[in-house]
């Protein structure tokens, strides 16, 4: 019973830590590069804006 309890312990931890290293590659790799380029986009358009603005200042 020993064997069983300490193996399935070990197989719980084994199987937590495969699921949240799997989540923390899908966040590196899907996630972070879209609000990357939503991160661009939005200082594209704050620059545009202010440069519309300076253009029509006189």
């Amino acid at each position: 019973m020993k064997h069983f309890t300490s193996g399935l312990v070990v197989g719980v931890l084994g199987t937590v830590a495969a699921g949240l290293g799997a989540l923390f590659t899908f966040k590196k790799s899907v996630v972070d590069p879209i609000e990357d380029q939503e991160q661009k986009f939005e200082d594209n358009r704050k620059r545009a804006l202010r440069k519309s603005r300076a253009a029509h200042n006189g």
